[in-house]
């Protein structure tokens, strides 16, 4: 049984079956037929529905995010910004599709070489709950204009967002079975991966799933992209822009969804000189924000999205304390219903607490301290993860100098970590491998295959 339950009243709003295996066959069937097809139509055929997807997506950015809202908690102050963002998704692979997989012509010693890109097939996407519609857009749109087909197992507690993103594909005019939405339990994913008419997976989800699905995936010989999880390093020099840095901090801690985001700034290294007007200008911010029901137009921060992900992050702030962290800031769950934690900042941090050696998802602001460039860049490689960085300073040519020292998919100067559809994403380490969005994103699932006449 998959169950949608809305985090801000703890209640179980639907019950979804899990399809049989007979339906199962039927929709790899059907991808199978789809493919045969979709991957001959031309890119202005694509294009014309990915831009009428787009424009379905911005006239129904209202409903979508009341029901991201209802089924994980994402307020809806923040939720029409994200399936418009998915919109400007649709809008740059149509302009662009064509042109980044163009013929790219070789000057060899034959009469004519080129390479050329060819869709690989059906592509199983297995994606999380954290930004229910941008994440499965972020994988789909690219690889349908690139004329693969997409088979989406959601994570269980969004089967209604899952549903729409089904209905939003043949709502635009996508043929049956070029995208398809699968209710099926995490044990059976297993069987799908290794599939012969499967030609490739993508996973946004944890270092554990991402580990698994890699395995599988590897023993079948087929091409995987994974966005795992970061700890991302937010470094402040002394001579940044303090009052810029320490918002931008709480924007980038939060991310518009309480924290829960692979890409969000969990470790803060802090100048040492500057530790305290920073401190005193996060948790300012922290007090500005509304905590509530995520339906209010007003608030800022909602509930985590599960109970579990809740007992998590109580955990990992309360063994932190014990190993000597100090709270400056809430540090505790609110009372009553819905599952809401308050905005935490923490000081006297160090090296094996969860804050630092774990991925915190939740609001949690950690706050580490350093005294020399190359202690900063020290603190923040000492993760497993590489996925995105922050650096603020007003000497550039010092951030220039910094960026090739740190180990991530993504460095930003005097800016937060954020996706752009333009731009490619992803990250290094335990964070995962590939890319995903801009003219890279695309090129992840084809056949780059070389063609020569002698």
């Amino acid at each position: 049984m998959i169950q949608s339950k809305n985090p801000t009243t703890e209640k179980v709003l639907k019950n979804f079956k899990e399809i049989s295996d007979k339906e199962m066959e039927k929709k790899i069937s059907l991808a199978a037929e789809a493919f045969q097809f979709w991957k001959k139509t031309s890119f202005e055929e694509r294009a014309t529905l990915m831009l009428k997807l787009g424009d379905y997506l911005r006239s129904h950015a209202e409903d979508f995010s009341k029901l991201q809202m209802l089924e994980m908690g994402k307020t809806m102050k923040s939720g029409p910004i994200g399936i418009k963002k998915c919109a400007l998704l649709c809008d740059y692979y149509a302009d662009n599709a064509e042109n980044i997989l163009k013929n790219e012509i070789l000057q060899t010693d034959h009469k004519e070489q080129y390479v050329k890109f060819d869709p690989l097939g059906i592509v199983l996407a297995i994606m999380p709950w954290n930004f229910p519609f941008w994440q499965v857009y972020r994988f789909a749109v690219p690889a349908l204009m690139a004329g693969n087909v997409g088979l989406l197992k959601h994570a269980s507690n969004v089967p209604q967002c899952a549903q729409e993103i089904e209905k939003s594909f043949l709502a635009s005019g996508f043929p049956r079975g070029v995208f398809q939405n699968l209710f099926l339990s995490p044990g059976r994913v297993e069987g799908l991966i290794r599939d012969n008419r499967i030609a490739a997976v993508t996973l946004t989800g944890s270092e554990k799933a991402g580990s698994e699905v890699a395995r599988i995936a590897g023993e079948e010989i087929k091409k995987v992209v994974l966005e795992l999880g970061g700890s991302d390093p937010f470094i402040v020099f002394a001579d940044a822009d303090i009052f810029e840095a320490a918002k931008l901090a709480v924007l980038s801690r939060l991310q518009g969804n309480v924290g829960q985001s692979c890409i969000s700034a969990k470790r803060f290294i802090i100048e040492e000189s500057i530790k305290e007007k920073f401190t005193k200008l996060v948790v300012e911010e922290f007090k500005k924000l509304s905590i509530g029901d995520p339906a209010d137009p007003k608030t800022d921060i909602g509930p985590l999205a599960t109970e579990q992900i809740l007992l998590d992050v109580e955990k990992q702030v309360k063994k932190s304390v014990e190993f000597g962290a100090k709270i400056v800031y809430g540090g505790a769950r609110r009372a009553g219903e819905g599952y809401f934690y308050l905005p935490t900042v923490l000081t006297n941090i160090k090296k094996g607490m969860p804050v630092v050696d774990e991925e915190v998802f939740g609001p949690v602001l950690p706050i580490i301290y350093f005294k020399t460039e190359m202690e900063a860049i020290q603190i923040a490689n000492d993760t497993r993860y590489g996925l995105g960085a922050s650096i603020f300073t007003k000497d550039i040519e010092k951030a220039k100098r910094l960026i090739s020292q740190i180990e991530a998919g993504s460095v930003c100067v005097n800016d937060m970590v954020k996706s752009d559809p333009r731009a490619p994403f992803g990250g290094v380490k335990k964070s995962g491998y590939g890319r995903e969005l801009g003219a890279y994103g695309i090129k992840e699932f084809v056949n780059i295959k070389n063609v020569w006449f002698g």
